[in-house]
């Protein structure tokens, strides 16, 4: 028999301490499955060596096999991100080129990310093409990894006062990026229209605007956390938890294909992963990010005021917003057990975490994928 203390076995070494029964039961359930390809299984007996033809004995490794996981996810997250960038680049805009032509009371450019035309029209539009961006890659995702719902998801709220901390850190976050800019332009251009229709009616009685308002700040950030915190955050953790929290921060900003938005997407991902792993439930994640939402349409709302009124305003929303969030956040450290720390499943192995990012990052077409989102920020900065 083998001596169990020269076994290496990295599902069964993994920390699976940070999330409840059900979840690691069913994501060791999936990690251990024989044909699933993208789980990272490696057991081999470190005083036993393999002899192949041609090759004599060589020795199995570990860090060949976390290679060979890594390349096969980040392929496939790199078509995911494909996905999303064609449909929200050309298909969409195919679509309402065509629409045009066809005379309805809608336009665009490939040259602008914003669609002009009719309330219901332009609404319409921009609520349909934000769903198919979105929700294909997503549905592409789930079914690629095959995750079980139970380990896409993280359901079991283990810690609330966490949520607490992740929006006071949201309101934290929320005003530091808010210093040069703070929302993306597509949503300020999209304010700036609706309300530019009719000087004396308020956007707030347009109910194309109210019905894609509730969208962008609700619907919008449940489906982009399934996509990011879910289908994809709990592939990646097997390479622990700071790799995923890293890996699908940076994705997420570079999807933005937008240079001032980026910072603020990465940073408020940032919270919504710590704040997702500390309380247990991918609603944390969902609710940090209907706060960031939420606070970048009420800053453009008071930016849109032209009175002399404007800085004071939006100075005062700042330090306020930002006065919430320290109060909450000293509320949460006081009431928070000493003893509890914020849990990060982690795995040490030969490759270090910067050379598993490299090897994520030179992974085709995740590696193209990435240069076209830095190329097509870099285009709309300059223009």
């Amino acid at each position: 028999m083998s001596d169990k203390k020269n076994m290496i076995n990295v599902i069964d070494e993994f920390d699976y301490s940070t999330q409840g029964g059900a979840y690691n039961e069913n994501f060791r359930k999936w990690r251990k499955k024989k044909d699933n390809i993208y789980a990272y299984s490696f057991e081999k007996n470190q005083n036993e060596s393999v002899y192949i033809d041609g090759r004599g004995f060589i020795e199995k490794s570990a860090v060949e096999a976390e290679k060979n996981v890594l390349s096969r996810i980040f392929y496939q997250i790199g078509l995911a991100m494909l996905i999303w960038i064609a449909f929200d680049d050309v298909i969409c805009r195919i679509i309402v080129f065509l629409l045009d032509i066809c005379g309805v009371n809608i336009h665009t450019s490939f040259f602008s990310s914003m669609i002009y035309g009719g309330n219901i029209e332009m609404a319409a539009a921009l609520i349909i093409s934000a769903l198919i961006k979105m929700t294909v890659p997503l549905v592409f995702l789930h079914f690629v990894f095959k995750l079980p719902r139970r380990a896409e998801i993280m359901q079991k709220m283990s810690d609330p006062k966490a949520l607490i901390g992740a929006i006071a850190m949201t309101f934290i976050a929320c005003t530091a990026v808010s210093i040069p800019t703070a929302y993306s332009s597509e949503t300020k251009e999209f304010y700036e229209i609706f309300s530019g229709l009719d000087a004396d009616v308020s956007v707030w009685t347009q109910k194309e605007f109210v019905v894609y308002t509730i969208f962008h700040v609700i619907i919008l950030p449940i489906i982009s956390e399934l996509f990011f915190r879910g289908a994809m955050f709990n592939v990646l953790r097997q390479f622990g938890d700071l790799f995923a929290v890293v890996m699908t921060s940076l994705i997420a900003g570079l999807l933005t294909q937008d240079l001032h938005s980026m910072p603020a997407v990465i940073l408020i991902s940032l919270v919504a992963s710590f704040g997702m792993l500390g309380s247990g439930t991918i609603f944390t994640a969902i609710a940090v990010n209907v706060v960031y939402k939420m606070y970048d349409l009420t800053l453009i709302i008071i930016e849109n005021d032209h009175t002399s009124k404007m800085p004071l305003s939006r100075n005062i929303f700042m330090i306020l917003a930002l006065l919430a969030g320290v109060v909450m956040l000293a509320v949460y450290r006081k009431t928070a057990s000493k003893n509890k720390k914020l849990k990060i499943a982690k795995y040490d192995s030969e490759l270090s975490q910067g050379m598993r990012i490299l090897h994520a990052a030179k992974t085709f077409p995740f590696s193209a994928v990435i240069s076209l989102c830095l190329l097509s920020a870099i285009i709309k900065a300059v223009l």
